[in-house]
């Protein structure tokens, strides 16, 4: 069974948190980046291989992304 390629933000997010079952925590969502923007990292090069630099790319926003809204959610939080 294959399943396609989310093509936004919403998508790629239910992807990773829903049909997953992954919480993008803090920890989570840096070591992710970190081996994405890593080009010695075999998964890294594999993801490059199998689904093109633009999705990696754009997967690499998307971490950036609930990076952010990840911050903004903990500075909602501050009284």
């Amino acid at each position: 069974m294959s399943f396609p390629l989310p093509d936004s933000y919403t998508e790629w997010r239910h992807c990773i948190t829903e049909i997953c079952g992954i919480p993008l925590g803090e920890s989570f969502i840096r070591e992710r980046l970190a081996a994405l923007d890593d080009d010695n990292d075999h998964m890294t090069r594999k993801f490059i291989e199998l689904y093109g630099r633009k999705h990696w790319k754009q997967t690499k926003d998307w971490f950036t992304r609930a990076l952010n809204d990840q911050g903004e959610k903990n500075d909602s939080q501050k009284p």
